[in-house]
Parts: C-alpha cells; structure tokens; sequence
C-alpha cells in the first residue's frame, strides 16, 4: 500500500487500486445492497477485524423498516470483513469490494448471505460438481427526479438506442472492462430506456460479487450522464420488467451434465435430474427468486418472464429454458432460471438454483416433460403471490437445507413486512413507492 499525500492504492488481483475511500458491499435479506466504507489506510483492519454491524443489518427492509425475529432484535453485533482480494474501482476516489458477515468471535454468521453461497458450492464439490453461472442485468434508465426520460420514440432493440445514449454507453463500457467484471453484452432491451447487461460465466461466488458490482458501476455511470437507474422488477405499471437472470451450468470430471448426453437436446441422466430438482424446488424457493411485493406485477403469462412452471429449450416462457451444446452457444450447454428479478438477493438465490439443482441428481429426479412452445396459454403458471409465496418457503425442508433456516426465517419477516406496509396500496402505488429500491 503506498500514500501519496490524500490518495493512496491498495494491490489487488495483481493491480494497483488507486483510492482514498474503501467501501466494503453486503446485500440484505429484501436484495438491497448495503454498505460501509473507511479510509484506505484502514485497510488491514477492515479485512481482519471487520467494521461493527448491527444484526439487524441482513433484515433492513426497502422502506428502511427492520423486521425482527425471534433471533434478531436489538442486542447483539456483527462483523462485517472486506474481502480485500475483490476491491475494485468504483469513482472519483472510491474502491469497494464484497463483504462477509461475522460473529464477535470470529465464527461466520449464519446471516451472510456470501458464506450461504460458498457453503452450498462446497456442497457440490464434495459430491464432485463444479458449477459455473452468469447472469443478466437489466434496468431502466430515468432522470434523476424519477420520471422517464423525454424522447421522440422508442423501438425496442434498436439502434437508436445506441445513437441517443452513445455518451453513457460507451463511458459504462470502459467503465465495466477497467473492473473486469466480464462484460459479454450491452443492449437494449424491450421496454423504452431499458437496457441489458450480460456477464460471462463465472464461479458461483465470484459470478454475484461481479453482479452487485456492475449494479453500482451502472448506477455510478449513469449518475454522470444525469440519469438515474431503476433496478425495480416493474419501474412502471404496464410497463416491461426488469429481470436478472441467472444462467447455470455443472461438470463431472470435466463433462458437462447438459450436454453429450443421449436424453432430450443432449441431456445426461444426471443434467436431466439437476433440471428435475431446479423445477421441483420452484414453489417453494420463489420467495427467494422472485418475493417482493413488486415480483408478481413482473411475472406474467406473455412477459417472457418465464412463469411458465416447466422446462424448454429456448422457450422464453418457461421458468428455466435450456440452452443446448451448439455453435450458436460458445459456453456449452446450461439452464437459464428466467424468474429471478433484480429485488433478489443475488448470493441466495444462486444457492437456491445450484442447491435444487444438487437436491435433484442426489435423489435420481426424473426430467419431467418439456413444455409445448406456446407454454404461455397451455402450462401451469407458477404462484407469485406473495403471502402464500412466503408460506411454502417459511415451511420449506428443501430452503432449510440449502440457505439454513436463520435465513429463510429472516427473508420471511423481511418480505412480510413488504406485503404488510404496502398492503392498502395499489399497483402504481407500489411501483412508485419502490422504483429505486434495488438501486446503486
């Protein structure tokens, strides 16, 4: 570390981070990205002893409410310890970095969402697995007071998309490669001012360290173009949602589980099993996928959003739609889970995912039929209705078992106190209400 009068650096990853401010990232039970920050000079204390915490931290709320549990109230600390391997520049003299939570005896909570995520692909590592993801960002670009940005038209996918925000794109592309998050995509997307981001594959871990990072690198470039982002799974009634989702893949000893396989579109036995598991967990994890008080305005029939409970190659509809071993497809065979939204926390619900998906190979599951195309008007559509969401996973086995139930109980009371606080209002209401909720 050196210091050079106000600024100073921290090496990471190889590289010199030039920063005065450290801020340290964690995301809470309700998807909303917390934080704390130090002088660099602080440095080795915030990796070693960590910053203090309240154990109400993990269940802050969107409305800034604190839902208490029966194991979280008022009395007690935690931790809460950068990772120093994982600082990256942010602005203007700002560098940050994920964030585990830990007890005063240096043990890890059961709260950190971060260790779920490490433990569960721990889990499958000792069963032989190695699981890759990536994920999908999409968001809304707004003036800063909130409202849609004026223009003369929108067509979706466009270029002109490009043209009107060539400033802001180009400054958030060099702005993504300096931190080396992985950019893979940046377009537009469906809805007026919405974009998407696409991130390569990544180890589980490192896969959502880089998800929450691009967030506040999207939100930081936007804010110096005079835009304000919206990460909200409906920034508008009627208007397209934001999604983000999370694709997965798995190998056995060097072989990929969905592919080179003789079941349906190249499925290995044990690929078809992993789906089986994903799909059999749906219901009772959607609370972590997709249970905000804003979830079920997204997730429709025709929305693309994948409400659909089933499986199908390339079928948008679906929950999860599988992407076959082709040329068209350079990272090989994987699944998409379509009903995540950005109200997620990003660290669970990748455990929840590749959890389900290790709960199906270990019990032999077996793939269930592959939806019809035009599964919008023929399939099941899953429940997203929030209270009985929040019902099947309080009672859960499965979301116990994977996300250990000092968290399934404080996600419960943190999307209770959503659907109770915003009970008496009606859509538009909420949308507003919540439009930068899940912002940087």
């Amino acid at each position: 570390m050196s210091n050079n009068g106000s600024v100073k650096s921290v090496t990471t990853g190889g590289e010199a981070v030039q920063a005065s401010l450290l801020v340290g990232t964690v995301v809470d039970f309700a998807g909303v990205t917390r934080a704390k920050g130090v002088p660099l000079r602080r440095l080795s204390t915030f990796v070693t002893s960590g910053m203090g915490a309240s154990q109400t931290w993990p269940v802050f709320c969107v409305d800034n409410g604190v839902a208490f549990t029966p194991s979280i109230g008022v009395s007690g600390d935690l931790r809460f310890r950068i990772d120093v391997d994982k600082v990256r520049p942010i602005d203007d003299g700002v560098a940050g970095g994920p964030a585990d939570f830990y007890n005063q005896d240096g043990s890890p909570s059961a709260l950190c969402s971060r260790a779920r995520l490490a433990a569960v692909v721990e889990h499958a590592s000792e069963r032989g697995l190695v699981p890759m993801m990536g994920t999908e960002l999409e968001f809304v670009l707004t003036t800063l007071t909130g409202e849609r940005l004026p223009k003369a038209s929108w067509t979706a996918y466009g270029i002109n998309a490009f043209v009107t925000h060539r400033a802001f794109l180009v400054d958030l592309t060099e702005t993504l490669e300096r931190a080396g998050v992985g950019t893979e995509q940046i377009h537009a997307e469906h809805g007026e001012d919405q974009f998407e981001v696409s991130l390569a594959p990544a180890a589980p871990v490192d896969m959502a360290d880089g998800c929450v990072l691009t967030r506040i690198l999207i939100g930081s470039v936007a804010e110096r173009h005079g835009m304000a982002v919206s990460f909200s799974p409906m920034p508008w009634v009627g208007g397209s949602g934001n999604g983000a989702h999370l694709h997965l893949s798995l190998k056995r000893q060097d072989r990929p589980l969905f592919g080179g396989g003789d079941g349906p579109h190249g499925l290995t036995v044990e690929g078809g099993s992993a789906i089986a598991g994903i799909i059999g967990g749906l219901n009772e994890l959607m609370g972590i996928y997709a249970g905000s008080v804003i979830s079920a305005q997204r997730l429709q029939p025709g929305r693309w959003s994948g409400a659909s409970a089933g499986w199908g190659l390339e079928n948008r509809e679906a929950a999860v739609r599988f992407l076959a071993a082709t040329t068209g497809n350079p990272h090989g065979a994987n699944v998409e889970l379509k009903i995540v939204d950005p109200s997620a926390n990003i660290y669970l619900a990748a455990a929840a995912l590749l959890g389900s998906a290790v709960n199906g190979i270990d019990n032999n599951l077996p793939l269930p039929a592959e939806l019809a195309t035009n599964s919008a008007e023929s399939a099941v559509a899953l429940n997203a209705e929030q209270f009985s969401v929040l019902a099947a996973l309080e009672n859960s086995p499965l979301a116990a078992r994977i996300l250990g139930p000092d968290i399934v109980e404080g996600v419960v009371a943190v999307r209770r106190h959503e659907a109770t606080q915003y009970a008496d209002k009606s859509p538009a209401q909420i949308a507003e209400a919540v439009r930068f909720a899940w912002s940087a």
